[in-house]
């Protein structure tokens, strides 16, 4: 065995023992499309990258499909985490990344909040950011749906405090480094499909911001219910 499907085949193992660990529970696989490009939009949470790395694993496992993740560019500065992030298939986020995979008919994976997602502190979780509207532009100019993914579980998985900047970078500050036994939960809602954008830069400007802040509002409505009719967090 190469050292390269070595990897591969532990990485797969330690997700799949994570995921059993969080006893994952699955919802509306059946809106993740067999082909074509799609992106798919998660609300960002937890630490260590955890929620990127389970639902990408789902998608690989259910859809045998590698989604290419957008990411801070933290992760693509020459150090310990640059090799590996690429290895999984993850690309720095901007706009010309993410249109390139579409246009190669890949899954491609964003999270619309950014850091402020990730590194919002417990008392404030599921309550989402405002969202970044790039989405808006790459699905319109592609034709890609855009599926919107609840994450739930992720917040009481690591405790975040708030924020501590370092080297001019704003980290997570989690009260815990060992991730405690939440009960997770990854739900993909329906998939949208977004018309035409007008020409006129002040009209698409302001279409695109509301097409996002519109995204946003459901997402977190659906959210709410979600996080609302969970019996227990760690039983």
């Amino acid at each position: 065995m190469s050292p390269q499907v070595l990897r591969r085949v532990s990485l797969n193992l330690a997700l799949e023992l994570i995921a059993r660990y969080h006893r994952l529970e699955v919802e509306g696989l059946e809106h993740l499309p067999l082909s074509g490009p799609a992106i798919l939009l998660p609300n960002h949470s937890g630490f260590l990258g955890f929620d990127a790395l389970l639902l990408s694993h789902l998608v690989r496992r259910h859809r045998r499909r590698v989604p290419r993740i957008l990411l801070h560019k933290a992760w693509f500065t020459g150090g310990l985490l640059d090799r590996p992030a690429r290895a999984l298939g993850f690309l720095e986020a901007t706009y010309a990344n993410g249109l390139a995979a579409l246009e190669k008919n890949k899954f491609v994976m964003l999270f619309p909040e950014g850091e402020e997602g990730n590194f919002k502190p417990i008392n404030e979780k599921y309550r989402l950011r405002e969202f970044r509207k790039g989405f808006v532009r790459m699905a319109t100019r592609t034709g890609a749906p855009v599926i919107p993914v609840l994450i739930i579980g992720a917040e009481e998985t690591h405790i975040n405090l708030g924020q501590v900047k370092i080297l001019n970078q704003l980290l997570p500050l989690p009260l815990n480094a060992f991730p405690l036994p939440a009960k997770w939960k990854i739900k993909f809602l329906p998939p949208l499909h977004f018309a035409a954008i007008p020409s006129e830069k002040a009209r698409f400007e302001k279409k695109e911001e509301s097409t996002a802040a519109e995204v946003r509002r459901d997402m977190q409505q659906a959210l709410r219910r979600e996080v609302s009719q969970r019996k227990y967090v760690y039983l």
